[in-house]
Order: C-alpha cells, then sequence, then structure tokens
C-alpha cells in the first residue's frame, strides 16, 4: 500500500501537469482556461474521493484495473484535447466559444481526476486497515506528489515533449499493480498490465512523430514544434511566409510590419541612439530594423532559448544576417533580473508580449518602469507597444492602457502616445518629440529605407483626430496604476477575453469595486460577520465542523500559494524549473506536516485538552505566515527561490497539519473520514483557485487578498 499510494501521488501530480499543459495550448495560452481547469481538476478528484465512499475493504485487484485504466485514459486525454477544435468545428486561429472551451475542459479531466481522487479513497482505507493513519497515508502521497512535480520539471529540462511525458507517467500507473499484486500466481489483470507496459514503451519510443502529426491537425504547414518552459513553440510556413506560434496563439510572422513600425517610430525620436537594448521580439525583425541606425552596440535580450533555437534557422536570411552582426550581444536572461545589473542604454525597446497574462504583465509595472529609467542614459528614451483597435476602444481596453501609463507617469515625466492598431508608447525624462517634423527629417536625414513609415505617414500619427482623443482620454480617465502588488493590467487583460464571449462584461469595471465596497461598508462587514457565526454554529455538529476546517485549510493554502507564486513570477520571471521547485516544496511542506501532526498526537494521545491546542496553533501558524507574506508584498520585499520556497514549505505543512489533525482528533473509526475530510480539502483547494486567481487577486490586489485570508485564518479558530 505505501508504494501504491507513492505512486498515486507521482501519476497525479503528473498527470494533472501534463493535461493542463494540453489545455493551456489548446486555448491560445489564455491563463483563464487554465486556472479554470485547475479548479476543474480538484473538482473531479474531489468527486472521485466520494465515489465508492461505502466500499469499506476494496480489494488490490480493484486497484490495479484502476491503474491500468488511468494509464490508457491520460494519453487518449490528449489526443481529445488537441482534436478538440476539429471535433466541435472550429474555425482555425479563432475562439471556441466559452461554453465549448469549458466544456472540453470538464470532459478531459473527468477522467484521471476521478481516478485520483477514488485510487488515493481505495488505498488509504486499505492502508488504515493495517492499523496505520490517514495522515500518513497523505503524507505518503504528497511525497508522490512531490516526485511528480521534479519529474515534470526534470523531464521538460531534459528536453522531452509533453506528448513523450504522458507516455511516461502512464507507463509509471499501468506497471505499479505488477508490483503490489501477488506475484504467486499470474492473473489477466497482470498480464494487461504487463503488455500494455510493452505498448507504451513503444509508443514512448514513437512519441515525436506521433507529436508532429497531432500538431500538424491544428497547423497544416507546420514545419517545425517543440515545448518549452514558457509554452509550446510551433513554427509554419506558407507560400516562403514564416509565422511563428507560442502556445497556438499567433506570435509573429516574417512578412508582418509591426516590427519596422514599432523599431522605427521609437528610434527617430531620438537624436542618435548609439547603445541599444532590445528586450524580446530580436526574431520579429526588431534587431534587423536596429541596424538602420548604425548603432555602437545592439544586446538582445531573450526570455525564451527554446523559441530562439527553434525559430533561428528558419528566418530569413536578412534577419538571421542582423542577429549576427559583431555589434550584437544576444543574451538568454530574465529581461527583468538582466536590467539589474546592465550597463546604460539610449534606447531601450520593449518587445515582450501583450499583458495578457501573469507572466507578460510584469513588463508593464510601475517597478519594471523603474527598473528601465535606471538604465537610461541622460536623454534615454524607453518604448513598448500595445495591441488595440485603430478607432473604437472597450471600457476594458481603455481602462487597462490608461492603468499602464499611469504607472509609466510615475516614473517619466515625459510621454507620447502614438495611436495605431499598434499604439507606441515612449517615455524619457527629456523633452520628446511634439511635431512630426524632427521625426521626418531624421528618417531623410539618416536615409532609412522602410515600407510604411514615410514623413507622411508621421505626419498623419500625429495630426489625426485619434492623436488628441487619445491624449485627451489619458489626462481624463481614471484607473489605478498597474504595480507587481497589484496587477489591474491582468485584471483588464482577463475582463477584455471573457468580453469576446459576453459582451456585457466590457461595461463592467472591476478596478472600481475595492472603493465601492470602501464607500458601502455594509456589504463586506457583513460577509465577515456571518463568516464566524457560520462557524460558531458548526460547533453544534462536529462532523460539519472538520469539514469545514479542512475546507478552510485548503482554501488559505491554495489563494497563499497562488499568491506567493504569482510575486515570485513577478519578481524572478516563470522559468518552469523554478515553479516546479516552488511546488515541489508546497508538496514537501504536506508530506512534513502530515507525519509531523500524526507524531505528536499519537505522542499525547492521553491528553485531549493539550491535543486540541494543535489545531490552534496550526491555524495561529496560518495567521503568522500571512502576516509575514502581507509584509513582504507592502514592502515590496525582493523574495528569491529559497525564501519562497519555505514559504510554500510552510504553507502546505499548515494545511497537511490541519488535515491530520481532522482526521484523528476525537476519531475512532479513520475509514469514516477519509472521503469526506480528502474531499473537503480538494473542495477548499478547488474554491481557493477560482476565487482566489480569477476574482481576489486581480479585483483586490495580492496585498489586501492576502489581508483577507489572515481574517478568514483568524475566523477559523472558532472550528477547533
Amino acid at each position: 500500500m505505501i508504494i501504491s499510494l507513492f505512486f498515486i501521488g507521482l501519476v497525479s501530480i503528473l498527470g494533472q501537469v501534463i493535461l493542463l499543459r494540453e489545455i493551456n495550448v489548446s486555448f491560445y495560452g489564455v491563463e483563464l482556461i487554465y486556472l479554470l481547469a485547475l479548479g476543474v481538476w480538484l473538482f473531479w478528484t474531489a468527486i472521485g474521493a466520494l465515489v465508492g465512499r461505502r466500499t469499506e475493504f476494496p480489494s488490490g485487484k480493484t486497484l490495479a484495473l484502476l491503474f491500468i485504466i488511468f494509464g490508457i485514459l491520460l494519453p487518449l486525454d490528449i489526443v481529445f484535447i488537441r482534436a478538440s477544435r476539429l471535433l466541435v468545428g472550429g474555425v482555425p486561429g479563432a475562439y471556441l466559444s466559452f461554453l465549448q472551451q469549458f466544456t472540453i475542459a470538464v470532459i478531459s479531466l473527468m477522467p484521471a481526476g476521478i481516478l485520483s481522487g477514488i485510487l488515493f479513497q481505495f488505498t488509504a482505507k486499505l492502508y488504515v486497515a493495517k492499523g496505520k493513519t490517514v495522515a500518513i497515508a497523505y503524507a505518503i502521497e504528497s511525497l508522490g506528489g512531490l516526485m511528480g512535480g521534479l519529474a515534470a520539471t526534470l523531464f521538460l529540462k531534459w528536453g522531452m515533449q509533453n506528448f513523450a511525458i504522458a507516455f511516461a507517467c502512464a507507463f509509471a500507473a499501468v506497471i505499479t499493480p505488477l508490483v503490489f499484486l501477488k506475484p504467486k500466481k499470474t492473473s489477466p489483470l497482470q498480464w494487461t498490465a504487463a503488455v500494455m507496459a510493452c505498448i507504451l514503451l513503444l509508443l514512448f519510443w514513437r512519441a515525436s512523430p506521433l507529436d508532429q502529426r497531432m500538431v500538424a491537425w491544428n497547423h497544416p504547414n507546420l514545419i517545425a514544434s517543440k515545448d518549452s518552459p514558457y509554452g509550446r513553440i510551433t513554427v509554419a510556413q506558407s507560400y516562403g511566409q514564416i509565422s511563428v506560434f507560442e502556445n497556438d496563439a499567433l506570435a509573429f510572422d516574417t512578412e508582418g510590419m509591426e516590427a519596422e513600425y514599432f523599431t522605427n517610430l521609437a528610434a527617430l525620436q531620438h537624436a542618435n541612439p548609439e547603445q541599444v537594448l532590445i528586450l524580446g521580439g530580436g526574431i520579429e525583425g526588431i534587431v534587423r530594423e536596429m541596424q538602420k541606425y548604425k548603432p555602437k552596440t545592439i544586446d538582445y535580450v531573450e526570455l525564451n532559448p527554446v523559441m530562439l533555437d527553434l525559430v533561428m534557422r528558419h528566418l530569413p536570411d536578412d534577419i538571421q544576417k542582423s542577429l549576427k552582426e559583431p555589434n550584437v550581444s544576444i543574451i538568454l536572461a530574465d529581461p527583468r533580473r538582466f536590467l539589474k545589473d546592465s550597463g546604460r542604454y539610449d534606447l531601450i525597446l520593449v518587445g515582450m508580449p501583450e499583458p495578457a497574462s501573469g507572466q507578460a504583465n510584469r513588463f508593464y509595472t510601475k517597478e519594471f518602469f523603474e527598473l528601465c529609467a535606471a538604465k537610461l542614459s541622460p536623454g534615454g528614451i524607453l518604448a513598448f507597444r500595445l495591441r488595440s483597435a485603430e478607432n473604437i476602444w472597450t471600457l476594458p481596453l481603455m481602462r487597462r492602457t490608461v492603468s499602464i501609463c499611469r504607472a509609466l507617469e510615475t516614473v517619466f515625466p515625459e510621454i507620447l502616445f502614438l495611436p495605431g492598431q499598434t499604439n507606441i508608447i515612449t517615455a524619457s525624462r527629456a523633452q520628446l518629440p511634439r511635431t512630426p517634423e524632427i521625426m521626418s527629417r531624421r528618417l531623410l536625414e539618416r536615409k532609412i529605407s522602410t515600407r510604411l513609415v514615410s514623413p507622411n505617414y508621421i505626419r498623419y500619427l500625429f495630426t489625426n483626430d485619434r492623436f488628441g482623443e487619445i491624449k485627451n482620454m489619458l489626462r481624463t480617465e481614471s484607473a489605478p496604476a498597474n504595480t507587481d502588488v497589484r496587477p489591474v493590467c491582468y485584471q483588464y487583460a482577463l475582463t477584455i477575453w471573457l468580453s469576446k464571449f459576453f459582451s456585457g462584461i466590457s461595461l463592467i469595471d472591476f478596478s472600481s469595486l475595492p472603493d465601492k465596497l470602501a464607500a458601502r461598508p455594509a456589504l463586506p462587514l457583513l460577509l465577515w460577520i456571518s463568516m464566524p457565526l457560520l462557524f460558531l454554529l458548526s460547533r453544534f455538529a462536529p462532523s460539519c465542523r472538520r469539514v469545514l476546517l479542512v475546507a478552510a485549510a485548503g482554501f488559505l493554502g491554495m489563494v497563499l500559494e497562488t499568491i506567493l507564486i504569482l510575486y515570485y513570477q513577478v519578481k524572478y520571471g516563470v522559468l518552469y524549473q523554478d515553479i516546479g521547485l516552488l511546488l515541489m516544496s508546497f508538496m514537501a511542506g504536506l508530506a512534513l506536516g502530515a507525519i509531523s501532526i500524526e507524531r505528536l498526537m499519537a505522542r499525547f494521545a492521553d491528553r485531549p485538552r493539550l491535543v486540541r491546542w494543535y489545531g490552534v496553533a496550526l491555524l495561529a501558524g496560518f495567521c503568522f505566515l500571512c502576516v509575514v507574506t502581507a509584509t513582504r508584498l507592502t514592502v515590496s520585499a525582493a523574495t528569491g527561490l529559497l525564501q519562497t520556497s519555505w514559504l510554500l514549505m510552510a504553507a502546505g505543512f499548515l494545511v497537511a497539519g490541519i488535515f491530520a489533525y481532522a482526521t484523528l482528533y476525537e476519531i475512532k473509526d479513520q475509514r469514516s473520514v477519509i472521503s469526506p475530510l480528502y474531499a473537503a480539502d480538494l473542495l477548499g483547494g478547488c474554491a481557493g483557485s477560482l476565487l482566489g486567481s480569477l476574482l481576489l487577486i486581480p479585483v483586490l490586489g495580492l496585498d489586501v487578498t492576502t489581508q483577507g485570508m489572515l481574517l478568514l485564518a483568524a475566523f477559523s479558530i472558532l472550528l477547533v
């Protein structure tokens, strides 16, 4: 049973990572559907924990069959997700309806999620029947989850594709029955497991061509595809045009003019840009365009080395040549980390993706602009781009733009906004051109060859109606500044995405919600009064109180985990290897917490009054962890990998400690509480994932959400 519990944790976490990656790619890398899918996974696992809860003594053959089914369904789930757009008749490159996306996520995660819940429930019952405790079973499963997270990280680091990792996970699932089934008499299940293991090994060997064929379902002109720490990179070619996709969303194409448009309109604002820094986008053609100005040095910082390596060999000759010039230095690093130790520059071009996710938003915050300002030479210019509609802006799009410009205004006194389908925003501490004549003269004097940018076009940008309208809007519209701690830009990006399916959402301004609540304190006051009242009433029903306690711990743990990882992402970037280590830290905390509390409660089992205070101490620990986290957020402290890992481990320790406490304190038959408490833990985590990531953090910010978790932890003491 120990081996079974360990492998349940391993294949569950590894399978979860595999499927969530696929869903993220299938729906164009939109973080919202990813977070919804994580909540759906936890929901289905909770359902699995409740299924068959009346079965007291499941057999080993039942477990073996469930492991084999898991191994068969996992690769088939990936096939279903990749074929989903074709199955529902989706238009290539267009979003499916929200209902279709959500339905596909629900269906694809249902088999593995339910099987994970059933497997833990049945195996834990058999383990407890041998005189062990649920807490130790939970700890063993968490250790398996830790190894699953490590495997997901290492496999990707070693260059394995997600589809190949799925076969490795499926293989681990089907060989598990061969370990715990008695070998004295060979059963059909053992033969089935052995045959499936051989088939999966063969498919693992052929995973690469199978993977490419499935990617080609949505990219008929595919020439290359590879998974990277930041998403799936796909390269397609049609009639000489190279198109590059990141998570199936078009990143750029070689026939477009956006690189020319962005680079020239920014570079012409500087009298003589000799030292140039390009943060992302160099392979689009930004470096090629910048070479026309003959700068002394161009430092090109690329976040994703896999993209650079995969795309470089397929780029047109002129872009490849520009990247190999002697004045170009290609640096593989996170742009924010690089800026801390870099030299000074005359021009900084930010070619990072749109601020539509937590990963990209960190390049459009006040703190990022401060880093750039510190590295500009006297008269230096910072430039970035924001895509939008050319004529009509929805309310979320307008507020998103204003929030970024508000952050920019806190750092730079001079800002120039050139509107278009792609808006060019420049900022400096020196005077920027306010009329077209300066830029037009420089374009002619330097004899820059362009397809779109010309003196007449520059004059049009400065004199059309939109120039004045946008200038007035930026001066009169109100929106909070986009910062690391309160990423309002991410909130607007979320709203913009949802408005594609629900047009009424575009009329709602969620950024004003905190102010409205502050003006009407009755609603939040009612919420905070009703919660302790509910907790007090639950004391009359011990089983209900125990379930609420575990659910509250799961909710707190998931929200704090999200806050800590998001804050680490903001400060240090989304290196998947780092995130894998952070998730492992949380799982290690789960294992350590369950083991420690189980041992302490067994040691003092004859002193029930003392044991009760363990629950109070654990919730007090949650309060302390919230205070520490909120303090670090308030002062915008840099929380590195080691510090964040310790905080995540502490959160995991507290979650598992409360789970262990609830399964042991005043419990005579532990088998009776396995299903309800494990399901409560998962459902609490599900609620924390959805509410924390999609509502609390976008609307209230990281700091206020942490303060809310402090109150919840304090109120939860009433459940002990």
